[in-house]
């Protein structure tokens, strides 16, 4: 009899934030205590499927999407599980305790969630003594990044700037986040000056710290699956243009089309299975408009070995779960690469 699924009956009967913290809790500690970490270990090894891409070395192609482990806390015990790689936050330079509460909710019918959390987290100077420690040889720790939320939008960039300065010598990649409709006005970014502008400015400050420390760091921009083919396409663009290794495709959606659930009202970014589809034409589409110039990270909805398979059938050469993770449970790294075609 498979425990988890007893074990989420549990948890789902408890607020959807504290259960998460205390699943996330449960992951710090197990990563923390030796002969845990072993066993999980033990347990979750599955058959490596490598790829290279954005030129980092990935045991697999399915890594935690950024959301789950906000401030780095739990990413030793996840890593246990299986994953390839694993995004910390979104992190912002100083802590903020995001929108208020509630902010997140179940939807199971759908196995869905909708957030509206709006960055919360303890800030950037947290999540480096978090992840300034040795991690294991097979794990890359990706940095998702975003703007604080007093910070206007004339003088994001600063944030940004400020981020990957300070995390260019501790994480294998950056993503920039200009795609949570939780933080008001943030999607402005998007738009093809407005993105341009930024990543021209990263690009260029990532040029000079290369220089400095003979390392880059590769830079990836996580794009929203609202957009437009328009949007979409000017969006890419100003990415070819600035010279960006990768997209991860996609955010959440505020969308709500085909969901029936009675919390499908409430605010935020819906994820699960009801965004599949969108994520997954978004991913061709960046394929196609890109000739495949652009590697893509797919994410959104993903649950099994055949939503991997399609996504990356679809053009993506990394995937990321997150909302799979809380209903699937631990066991889904491992049987997805068992099941998943080499």
């Amino acid at each position: 009899m498979k425990i988890y699924p007893l074990l989420r009956a549990l948890l789902f009967q408890i607020n959807p934030e504290y259960a998460h913290k205390l699943t996330l809790s449960a992951m710090r500690i197990a990563g923390e205590i030796r002969p845990i970490n072993a066993l999980l270990h033990s347990i979750y090894n599955a058959p490596h499927h490598p790829v290279h891409a954005f030129g980092l070395n990935f045991i697999n192609p399915i890594g935690l999407a950024a959301g789950y482990d906000k401030d780095g806390q739990g990413w030793q015990g996840l890593a246990c599980l299986g994953f390839g790689h694993i995004e910390i936050g979104t992190v912002t330079p100083q802590p903020q305790p995001g929108n208020p509460r509630p902010r997140l909710f179940r939807l199971p019918e759908e196995q869905a969630l909708i957030n509206r959390m709006g960055f919360p987290g303890m800030g950037s100077e947290f999540v480096l003594q978090q992840i300034s420690i040795p991690r294991p040889k097979n794990l890359v720790l990706g940095v998702n990044i975003g703007k604080n939320k007093d910070t206007p939008l004339e003088t994001a960039v600063q944030d940004y700037l400020y981020l990957l300065r300070l995390f260019a010598d501790h994480a294998d990649y950056l993503t920039i986040n200009v795609s949570s409709p939780n933080t008001a006005g943030l999607r402005q970014l998007q738009k093809r000056q407005a993105l341009e502008q930024l990543l021209r400015q990263l690009s260029e400050e990532n040029r000079i710290l290369t220089q400095i420390t003979a390392h880059r760091i590769p830079i990836l921009v996580k794009l929203s699956p609202d957009l437009t083919d328009a949007q979409l396409l000017d969006a890419l663009e100003a990415i070819l243009a600035t010279h960006m290794d990768g997209v991860i495709a996609t955010n959440t959606t505020i969308s709500r089309d085909g969901v029936k659930s009675a919390k499908a009202h409430e605010d935020g970014g819906l994820s699960g299975v009801p965004l599949f589809q969108r994520s997954l034409t978004m991913v061709g589409k960046i394929q196609k408009f890109t000739n495949g110039k652009l590697p893509v990270i797919g994410v959104g909805g993903i649950s099994d070995a055949t939503g991997v398979q399609r996504m990356m059938d679809a053009g993506a050469i990394l995937v990321q779960i997150y909302t799979g993770l809380v209903y699937e449970g631990p066991g889904l790294v491992k049987s997805i690469l068992r099941e998943l075609r080499t």
